[in-house]
């Protein structure tokens, strides 16, 4: 599979700030957002509920993979969307293992493994 997600019982602020405290305490950052609703509504006229796509990452671990495989770069950050369902929000992050795991390079491959498991750690963390 390419991603693992949970739901949220938290409007869309409250959940995002939640997940940015959680990521930041396990040595991920957000590095990026993509507003898909503004997009949708500037260049298509079209409403959606909140829906952005955000980039996470640990430099230490991006410097692994860039190291090992500078065109690896292309699999980086890890991605991860998040978007109101109702009163709840929908968190859904990319696997790690199987987006760097195109790569054939053990260095790229361990790294995904250890950013996988930091991302299961701060999912474990949301849940409770």
């Amino acid at each position: 599979m390419y991603e693992m997600n949970l739901t949220l019982d938290l409007p869309y602020g409250q959940a995002l700030e939640k997940v940015k405290e959680t990521l930041m305490a396990n040595h991920l950052g957000v590095v990026s957002d993509v507003d898909v609703q503004a997009i949708f509504k500037n260049k298509m006229d079209k409403e959606i509920p909140a829906y952005h796509i955000y980039g996470a990452c640990n430099p230490r671990l991006a410097d692994r993979v860039i190291s090992a495989e500078p065109n690896a770069g292309t699999l980086l950050p890890c991605n991860f969307i998040m978007r109101e369902e109702g009163n709840k929000t929908v968190v859904s992050f990319m696997d790690p293992v199987s987006v760097l795991g195109l790569s054939e390079n053990a260095e790229v491959r361990a790294v995904a493994e250890e950013a996988r498991g930091m991302i299961e750690k701060a999912m474990e963390q949301l849940q409770n």
